[in-house]
Formats: structure tokens, C-alpha cells, sequence
């Protein structure tokens, strides 16, 4: 048994772990920009150096793990890790966006139908239009670009319409009594939480390149692509996130509105009872 693991791990090609070991001196190095964070918030007494700690090192800890999955996932030919890992993500959002609207009823399940919704149908059209391949070099990161601004969309959608409701319950009320439908009653408090959800993706693609280069285009440039190439990935992205965000925050008002009335389109009083 002990010759066989001798065996197996001198058979193993090494050497991409210790590339990886060297490639990380310079994050570590890094790390000095945040120690000036750490001793200006012990002494302006912020109480942050804790956090701060603990969060650059989670973050360090899922990047890592995350880069060694995707380097397997990239070495498959198989399609079948690419749903998996994008469903995987679609999971994890629908849980934090559900948990920023926590006051919907089922909101985890309708941010995560909503944002499944929304970036499936982007995907699929790009996809189909041949702007990207179906391989997981491609779709993975593609998909996470658009499931994180997807889930930022729809969370920012839900609460904002379940609040605007709350606050205007008396003219709801009426409005249902005079005889409308969920839908007309609570028209203008869905466009209003689309249109405050929606902005800053809209105010980012008006900005993008003149306040700041985003993070696809930055990313190219520096791998050595040429700017010309860059903001044509980037022309793409922006194009892919304003789509997939919309439709996602648009489906998760369809899926809100029966938590939010009874079958005899009256309010359920229950869901917005609580702060």
C-alpha cells in the first residue's frame, strides 16, 4: 500500500501547484494596502479591524477554492459541470437576495426562480446568436457576471415594492375595492421598485469607460488583449446584464403579487404587519 502511494504521488505532475503558491506573492503583498486599513480603523476607533480581517481572508479562502474548481471544471469535457456550477450560483443568490427581501413570503424561492429566469433566457440567446461558445471557459464566468447583478437587481426589486405597498396600504386598499385587479391596484409601486432597482445598472452602462473601466475590460487589457478587443466583451456584457436584470426583476413582481393578496384579492395583512 505504502509503495502504490509512493507511486501515485510521484506520478503527479506538481508543478501547477507551485505556480500557483508563486503567482500568490503578489497578492499577499497586497495585503498592505489593507494593514493601512486595519491601524486608520484602530485609530479613529472604528472597531472594524476584526472584520476587515476576517473578511479579506474569506475572501482569499473562497477565491482560492473557487479557482481550483474551476481549473477542474475547465479541464472537463462535459457540459454537465457547467449546469452545475451555474445552478450552484443561482442557488446562492436566490438565498441572499431572498434574504435582503426577507419580509416576501417564499422570497428566497422567488428570487431564485426569478433570477433563474432571467439569466437563462440572456444566456440562451447568447448562446444561440453564437456570441459565446457553450464551453465553460466562457459560460461560468459569464453566467456569474450576470446571476451576481441579476441577484443585486431582484433583491433591491422585491423589498422596495413590498415597502412602497406598506407605506400606500389605504390606497391599495381602494383601489381594490373600487373593483381592480392586483395588478392595476399596485401598478404604480411595482414601477416605481423597477425603475430604483434598475437605475444604477442603466447609470453604470451611460458611465461605463468614463468614470471607470469595469472589470471584464480591466481584466483583458491587462491579460494583453488589445483595448479594441476589450470593449467588445465589454459592449457584450453590459448588453447581457441590463437584459437578464430586467427580466429577473420584472418576473420576481409577478411572483410576488400572490404572497401579497388573497384568492379574493384582498391584501394579506400579515405580510405587511412587520417592520
Amino acid at each position: 500500500m505504502a509503495d502504490f502511494q509512493s507511486q501515485f504521488l510521484g506520478s503527479m505532475d506538481w508543478d501547477w501547484f507551485f505556480e500557483f503558491l508563486k503567482g500568490m506573492l503578489k497578492p499577499l503583498a497586497a495585503l498592505a494596502v489593507v494593514l493601512i486599513a486595519v491601524i486608520l480603523s484602530f485609530m479613529q476607533n472604528l472597531g472594524l479591524e476584526k472584520e476587515m480581517v476576517y473578511s479579506i481572508f474569506r475572501a482569499f479562502l473562497q477565491l482560492s477554492i473557487i479557482g481550483f474548481v474551476l481549473q477542474f471544471i475547465f479541464n472537463q469535457d462535459n457540459s454537465g459541470w457547467i449546469i452545475l456550477a451555474y445552478l450552484f450560483m443561482v442557488s446562492v443568490a436566490g438565498y441572499t437576495a431572498g434574504q435582503r427581501a426577507k419580509h416576501v413570503p417564499r422570497g428566497k424561492y422567488v428570487a431564485g426562480v426569478s433570477i433563474l429566469a432571467g439569466t437563462a433566457l440572456t444566456m440562451f440567446v447568447l448562446v444561440v446568436l453564437n456570441v459565446f461558445p457553450f464551453t465553460p471557459r466562457y459560460i461560468i464566468p459569464v453566467a456569474g457576471m450576470m446571476v451576481g447583478n441579476a441577484m443585486t437587481v431582484t433583491g433591491v426589486t422585491m423589498k422596495r415594492l413590498r415597502d412602497d405597498i406598506k407605506i400606500q396600504l389605504n390606497l391599495v386598499e381602494t383601489a381594490l375595492a373600487l373593483g381592480a385587479t392586483p395588478r392595476q391596484a399596485t401598478l404604480e409601486q411595482v414601477k416605481r421598485s423597477l425603475v430604483i432597482a434598475l437605475s444604477p445598472v442603466l447609470d453604470n452602462a451611460k458611465t461605463v469607460g468614463l468614470i471607470s473601466l469595469p472589470g471584464a475590460m480591466t481584466g483583458l487589457i491587462m491579460g494583453g488583449a488589445s483595448p479594441l478587443e476589450a470593449i467588445q466583451l465589454q459592449i457584450i456584457v453590459m448588453n447581457m446584464l441590463i437584459g437578464a436584470s430586467t427580466v429577473s426583476s420584472i418576473m420576481s413582481t409577478y411572483l410576488c403579487w400572490p404572497a401579497f393578496f388573497t384568492k379574493a384579492y384582498q391584501l394579506e395583512t400579515r405580510v405587511f404587519s412587520s417592520d
